[in-house]
């Protein structure tokens, strides 16, 4: 029988310090070649235990193989340089230094299957993968080749259906796209980011998911989400686009934020993977904090399609904490069960 309420991570853990120096975003490797080859799976073992033994339901990769949840992708595609990079706003909030599109971008081989092979046979347990959203890579690069962030997304789009169903066939029960831009450029979202997300997800019969969060637990972000107000309504643009498409699973941002919990109403009948872990506070939640968390969501969400998560990724944090808040949301989806006797 499936179990209701099942837990589970966003997307990032934070990585052991013998692999990459911790608590940071693009943290180099600390290894190189077959050496880090056999660290990425050693990592990869590790943060398969540390859910297992907090008892998270559906298992992910804690993005373990991977330096940064959307440039990993892209350095596997062909068309974008690493080498020359250019200084852009990403998501309007912060500069950083990314690659640039030069020339026609295609998936030239498998990215993530192999990693999620390894994974598929150290458990038995549901898996859930991540891949970046077209919007949001788009929007974390320099386009010097296409000239139109819509032509790119199609492209990028072509590249993650060829990746998704390869990762469905090596046996990955949810793939989620993360598109935190989708909290950003409204307009776009409901002019082509919905259409080009769902030809990400074209032909797959697995899972599929979609993220959206206000971004890690980093300065830039938590200072822009103090400008956003005592209501953050950015769900509002784009969950009626949502509630229309393919997608299974929406992931929110719920625990101390500002997201008024009503606006689930609008992705009604789809899964809600409700973020009930701040990933901006070295502060543990306690068990009843996340049950209170996901109660107030169940007005607007049937039980049978909660699904507790975390806000966003943990990388910024330390194992500790991530450890803790891990526990914290296993214990919190317990209370639930209990209390509706499931």
């Amino acid at each position: 029988m499936k179990k209701l309420v099942p837990t589970s991570i966003v997307g990032s853990l934070p990585k052991p310090a013998w692999l990459a120096p911790p608590e940071k975003l693009w943290s180099p490797w600390k290894l190189e070649g077959d050496q880090l080859l056999e660290g990425k799976q050693d990592a990869l073992r590790i943060s398969l235990q540390e859910q297992q033994l907090a008892g998270v339901d559906i298992i992910s990769d804690g993005e373990q193989t991977r330096q940064h949840f959307v440039t990993t992708f892209i350095e596997h595609l062909s068309g974008v340089d690493f080498e020359n990079r250019k200084v852009v706003k990403i998501r309007d909030r912060y500069d950083a230094s990314v690659p640039i599109v030069v020339g026609e971008v295609a998936r030239q081989k498998a990215v993530f299957v192999d990693d999620a092979k390894f994974l598929r046979k150290q458990t038995d347990k549901p898996i859930k993968w991540a891949l970046p959203g077209p919007m949001t890579m788009v929007d974390t690069l320099y386009d010097d080749h296409y000239k139109s962030r819509e032509k790119l997304a199609w492209e990028f789009a072509k590249a993650l259906n060829e990746e998704a169903r390869a990762l469905q066939d090596a046996g990955v029960d949810i793939i989620q796209f993360d598109e935190p831009a989708f909290n950003v450029f409204f307009d776009e979202v409901n002019d082509w980011g919905m259409a080009v997300l769902e030809k990400a997800i074209e032909g797959l019969t697995c899972e599929t998911a979609v993220h959206i969060c206000y971004g890690y637990g980093i300065k830039a972000n938590n200072d822009w989400k103090k400008t956003l107000g005592s209501e953050w309504r950015q769900y509002e643009e784009i969950f009626p686009k949502i509630q229309k498409s393919n997608i299974d699973i929406v992931s929110l941002e719920c625990h101390n934020s500002n997201v008024p919990l009503n606006l689930i109403e609008l992705v009604r009948g789809k899964k809600v993977m409700v973020g009930a872990i701040d990933v901006a506070s070295n502060t543990i939640e306690t068990p009843e904090e996340v049950a209170n968390t996901l109660r107030k969501t169940l007005e607007f969400v049937a039980i049978e399609n909660l699904y507790p998560s975390t806000n966003c990724g943990m990388a910024p944090l330390s194992r500790e904490v991530a450890r803790g808040k891990l526990s914290a949301l296993s214990a919190g989806a317990e209370i639930i069960r209990k209390e509706f006797a499931i």
